[in-house]
């Protein structure tokens, strides 16, 4: 058995709704386990019963699901799908003040790696009053100043059409509610 954590991208947005109640009946109606959502933004716990954690496994069951997704309802979709242990070390690593007063603690995950590494790369000639990047183990974790919020250099950056196929962004706190 593998616990895993999914991640969908651009659900309840731009006219792709997906409740809660039916996300985890799909989850579960694919033999998944312990299926639970956490908060409407497309986020499901659940166990493997079957499967072993290794690369090769956990690329089919990703594929399976975004297929799932797609048929069930009607989008193109695009998971981040990761183990609870690597979840939990992504939440470990976050390298700033995660209860700072003023600041939202995020991680932007993607699948193409240039993506990140350009948004990476922009990170040098942020505002570090507003944004503050770093590097992670396929992740970019991001402290942003919530004064500024989406009206940030970033935050602007990172929402151009050019990432939004390929990056979903998480609240560190939410992250911890789906390791609860």
């Amino acid at each position: 058995m593998t616990e895993y954590i999914a991640l969908l991208r651009g659900v309840n947005v731009g006219g792709i709704t997906v409740k809660s109640a039916d996300l985890k009946a799909l989850f579960e109606s694919m033999g998944f386990t312990s299926v639970r959502t956490v908060l409407a933004s497309g986020n499901v716990a659940f166990e493997e019963p079957d499967a072993d954690a290794d690369a090769e496994a956990s690329a089919g069951l990703k594929r399976s699901i975004e297929r799932a997704l797609g048929e069930r309802f009607g989008y193109e979709a695009w998971i981040v799908l990761l183990t609870r242990a690597e979840l939990a070390r992504v939440v470990e690593a976050f390298p700033f003040d995660a209860e700072r007063e003023g600041w939202h603690p995020y991680v932007l995950f993607g699948s193409d790696a240039a993506h990140l590494a350009e948004l990476a790369t922009a990170a040098h000639d942020l505002d570090e009053a507003d944004d503050r990047l770093r590097e992670g183990d396929g992740v970019l974790y991001w402290h942003n100043r919530r004064a500024r919020g989406v009206d940030s250099a970033f935050a602007k950056l990172a929402a151009k059409a050019r990432y939004k196929p390929t990056t979903t962004n998480r609240n560190l706190r939410t992250l911890a509610k789906l390791l609860a």
